[in-house]
């Protein structure tokens, strides 16, 4: 009776997201057919009066950086502080933190939404370069090595042509379509983090068992004396030696594609070689990232299913990697990574909140998969920094102190925030909390997103797609 009560309750709960922009985006667009009448009217609405001093607010913050005056504003160090805070509360919630990071550069730093895409880029790949050096250490200092690399290698390939489509298309896409796409991916994220929440806390209320079964993606270290390392580690996830094989093919597949941008160069076509942009030299080597992301995916799944066969018969068992890729589509693996790496791309995230549920739901151990996810990100974050470079983006200096805060941060969220939980006992309350930030920016960036669409609109300004060059 009890359970059924609560099935409602959180179908309720996974319906109001998207509901809740809906509304929004209708509210919006009643204000500004309001606001419309204003010059009609000698007596403007309280609502109209809020709307123009929000704007005047939101002009202010999103002015030109270079006509500020020199020094560090205030807007800025508090971008600073809540980006030091989102960090540290995506590391212990497994969140790779774009979806806090992009409300917290866009509304407080005052930065526009595409350049926030970028800057956020910089973000996830130092939150996910501490996160690895830090789960790196403590396997080196005898814990037991959490990352998967043979589900690393399967990814990355098409996680990396993903990541080269994502940032073409934010090129392209007009800022409208980005604040929109990204509103709703806010809102689904949501949803399945408090569906995720709800679960963990129902898990904990049982009893301390059932919390330690719940898959999913919480903390990157598994609890003192559970039995995590029985399984879902695949064949890397024991205690042997360093696979370095499998990690320079990873960077192999990585100096590939990066290989590729360089050729093409900026927007500019500056690069190694001359090339017109959206030439057909250009479009060639481009489009010579699909032949390749299949090539290195080919084989890697030929010499991991070889590997498998011939521990299968030396040892007479099998590694759950090897066998989920016997189980599952051949499909399956590029397919996710593809699209997870489209997003990135596209919205400046590390792809952690796609990553973790994929590699749960082909059963990987939940702190497995978080540092799977983690490394995995690394990769995928790096290249979209590396791209948005390439493509000409402003503001280095400011994006690497960003980055900077954010490597400590992580470090920081991952002693500190898994400490307090293991005293508490209740690790779904930082699961909650990362459900509370990511509903709050849902609303905000889609209410200010509307305000700005409609001020381009009102302005005449161009609101199609543009080229990628």
């Amino acid at each position: 009776m009890k359970e059924a009560k609560q099935r409602p309750e959180m179908t309720r709960t996974t319906q109001l997201a998207p509901l809740l922009v809906a509304a929004i985006a209708v509210s919006f667009v009643s204000a500004a057919a309001a606001s419309n009448t204003t010059t009609t009217s000698s007596h403007p609405s309280s609502l109209q009066v809020l709307l123009a001093e929000v704007s005047r607010w939101r002009e202010r913050h999103l002015a030109d950086p270079s006509s500020s005056p020199p020094g560090v504003r205030a807007n800025t160090v508090a971008a600073w502080v809540l980006s030091f805070l989102a960090a540290s509360v995506s590391s212990a919630g497994g969140v790779g933190g774009g979806s806090l990071f992009l409300p917290i550069l866009n509304l407080v730093a005052g930065l526009s939404l595409k350049r926030a895409t970028a800057f956020s880029s910089f973000m996830v790949t130092g939150g996910a370069a501490s996160n690895v050096l830090y789960n790196l250490a403590c396997a080196g200092a005898g814990g037991r090595r959490l990352i998967d690399y043979d589900i690393a290698l399967l990814f990355q390939p098409c996680l990396l042509l993903g990541v080269s489509i994502g940032v073409v298309c934010n090129v392209m896409f007009p800022e409208w379509l980005i604040t929109a796409l990204f509103s709703l991916f806010l809102a689904f994220c949501t949803a399945k983090t408090c569906r995720a929440g709800l679960k963990i806390w129902r898990s904990e209320t049982r009893g301390g068992a059932g919390a330690q079964s719940s898959k999913e993606p919480l903390l990157l270290l598994p609890p003192a004396g559970s039995d995590a390392e029985d399984g879902g580690g695949g064949g890397n996830g024991g205690a042997g030696g360093f696979p370095w094989k499998d990690v320079a093919l990873l960077v192999l597949v990585w100096l590939c594609f990066f290989a590729l941008h360089v050729l093409i160069g900026d927007k500019h076509g500056k690069g190694v070689i001359k090339i017109k942009p959206c030439g057909v030299a250009y479009w060639l080597i481009t489009f010579f990232q699909l032949p390749a992301a299949v090539a290195f995916t080919g084989y890697i799944i030929y010499a991991k299913r070889k590997k498998h066969v011939v521990h299968s018969q030396e040892d007479g068992k099998e590694d759950l990697v090897g066998a989920t890729m016997e189980t599952l589509p051949s499909l399956t693996f590029p397919l996710a990574a593809f699209v997870t790496g489209s997003l990135s791309g596209l919205f400046g995230i590390g792809g952690g909140l796609l990553l973790s549920p994929v590699l749960l739901q082909i059963g990987i151990n939940p702190q497995t998969a978080a540092a799977t996810s983690s490394f995995m990100v690394l990769f995928c974050a790096s290249m979209s920094m590396v791209q948005f470079i390439l493509l000409g983006m402003k503001g280095i200096a400011e994006a690497s102190v960003y980055a900077g805060i954010c490597f400590v941060a992580s470090v920081v969220g991952l002693v500190v925030i898994e400490r307090a939980i293991r005293k508490s006992g209740r690790v779904s309350l930082i699961v909650f909390l990362v459900t509370a930030i990511m509903a709050l920016s849902t609303v905000i960036v889609t209410c200010f997103g509307a305000q700005d669409v409609w001020r381009q609109y009102t302005s005449g300004a161009y609101m199609g797609f543009k080229l990628p060059c």
